[in-house]
């Protein structure tokens, strides 16, 4: 039986505070007593409440904090400066000294902006070690690579380099990548430096081990001073990755939470368990007039796949909303309608804001973007728990093809839209600062600046049959001469190709999940 200090300095959201302490609450320990202690540097009073709440109700105590300070953060980074390392520092020293009064065998520091496994602390006492660390992944900038949170030697690097080695860009990137493969089996590996969820032993507190600064190095950043000292007193740090904790770096990252619950297998959360606890589909789509073309071919493609559908009839004058209204019915898919008494088409930009806005305002976790003359890939909804159940990206794109007829898509100079990929599923991030491209036409389905969100590519692909009867490709010529008559927004020589009374076709292949 061991007592466990638990503790940090908290200066947090209150939304993402909440998510810490909830966890804390989960943790299971056996027989070994859990203790608390934090410090409250926090600057939001809802704050303070939500820690207190947790003191009272677990005994825990709170230490004031010693001074005043603004930390800044934002949907793209944590801005540190060096006075504010260095007074973390003296107050996680703080704590240090408090477990050692206490006699505790071990302190837990964990920053308050991780969520944990149930079964981490089990796991790192098990260990046996004396310093250890649960990892955890990070995109430190919007749009990189997630990387753990630990490194190999100096400040921050991540792949094998022996002292006087001469590496290329290739070894290293290579080496690299052979460290992340590594942090993504579960083990315990040495490593070179660690932080932010951190078990301690006593007997490490005996001999010195502290977040003080050393004043002859230059390195940044009060946990690099650390472990250079506690390798320096001959104490060797372990990483643990059989169950990687949820870092909270951004506001955007509390919808990522339940995801990461499944992914990881957490209990409640496991591969078997209900319905309700996965992430949900939304479709959204725009019609108008789609009797007699392909809206039932389209809507039959993602209905079986979806947990409601979001649909702006943008002013029919035939059917198409009483098709609509019969297949979520039949498919039992929830539906909201929106009926627009007079057509907003011709600015575009503003009925895809319409769009989007409805589709948000009902909350959605992601979101299936078609348009009304798109037939998804059967292999989506066999891939559908593997694209939405993961915490590492908010956006998908798949490769979309433009058909000429029922067989066949086109392909040549200005006719390559399956060469590239297209986003048409999103993660919807209610604290990300969505900007839409302000033009009439090609504005996009979605906001531009959805690529800066963690996203990739998917063998997803998507049929187009806007092309492929003869007067609706003359309808789109016509529109575009009327909208877009210098070719400003599209480009002229592709809008002439629209007529070539001899495109290059290409024969249609399915292709099964399996031979991707």
């Amino acid at each position: 039986m061991y007592k466990v200090l638990i503790g940090t300095t908290v200066k947090q959201d209150p939304d993402i505070l909440e998510a810490y302490l909830d966890s804390l609450k989960r943790l299971q320990a056996k027989d070994n007593p859990i203790s608390y202690c934090f410090i409250d540097d926090n600057d939001d009073p809802k704050s303070s409440s939500l820690l207190s709440a947790f003191a009272t109700e677990h005994d825990a105590v709170i230490l004031p904090s010693e001074a005043a300070d603004t930390y800044q953060k934002d949907e793209h980074t944590h801005y540190w400066t060096e006075a504010l390392i260095w007074k973390v520092a003296a107050l996680k020293n703080k704590i240090i000294s408090y477990a050692i009064e206490q006699k505790m065998d071990y302190i837990f520091f964990i920053d308050s902006d991780i969520v944990l496994h149930p079964a981490t602390l089990e796991q790192l006492l098990a260990s046996q070690k004396d310093i250890i660390s649960c990892v955890f992944w990070t995109q430190w900038q919007p749009g990189t690579q997630a990387l753990p949170q630990v490194w190999l030697r100096d400040e921050y690097e991540q792949f094998i380099h022996h002292r006087g080695e001469s590496l290329s860009d290739g070894e290293r990137a290579e080496r690299h990548q052979e460290f992340l493969e590594q942090m993504r089996k579960p083990g315990i590996y040495e490593v070179g430096g660690l932080g932010a969820c951190t078990l301690i032993s006593s007997e490490a507190l005996y001999k010195g081990v502290h977040f003080g600064e050393i004043p002859n190095l230059s390195f940044w950043g009060e946990d690099r001073h650390f472990c250079i000292r506690a390798a320096a007193l001959g104490i060797p740090l372990y990483v643990d990755t059989h169950y990687p904790a949820f870092h909270l770096y951004r506001q955007t990252d509390l919808a990522k939470l339940p995801a990461f619950r499944w992914e990881h297998n957490w209990p409640g959360y496991n591969r078997r368990s209900t319905e309700e606890t996965r992430n949900t589909l939304t479709l959204s789509m725009i019609v108008k007039n789609e009797s007699g073309r392909f809206l039932e071919r389209s809507l039959r493609s993602a209905l079986p796949a979806v947990n409601q559908a979001i649909i702006i009839d943008d002013h029919s004058t035939d059917n198409t909303i009483a098709i609509c209204q019969n297949l979520c019915k039949e498919y039992n898919v929830p539906l909201k309608l929106i009926e627009n008494p007079q057509s907003e088409f011709s600015n575009e930009v503003q009925l895809r804001k319409q769009q989007w806005q409805e589709t948000i305002a009902t909350h959605p976790d992601w979101i299936l973007n078609l348009d009304a003359d798109e037939v998804l890939d059967s292999v989506f909804l066999i891939e559908k728990d593997q694209l939405l159940n993961q915490a590492g990206l908010d956006l998908y794109s798949f490769r979309l093809y433009d058909f000429w007829d029922e067989e066949h898509y086109r392909e040549d100079q200005y006719w390559q839209a399956h060469r590239f990929y297209r986003p048409f599923l999103l993660r919807y991030q209610p604290a990300f600062p969505y900007e839409w491209r302000e033009t009439p036409v090609h504005c996009g389905r979605f906001p531009e600046n959805i690529f800066q969100l963690p996203n990739s590519i998917s063998t997803i692909r998507i049929k187009h049959f806007g092309w492929a009867r003869a007067e609706d490709r003359l309808r789109k010529y016509e529109r575009y001469r009327q909208q877009d008559p210098e070719a400003i927004y599209g480009q002229k020589e592709q809008y002439e190709s629209i007529l070539d009374p001899n495109p290059n076709l290409i024969k249609w292949m399915e292709v099964s999940s399996f031979e991707r």
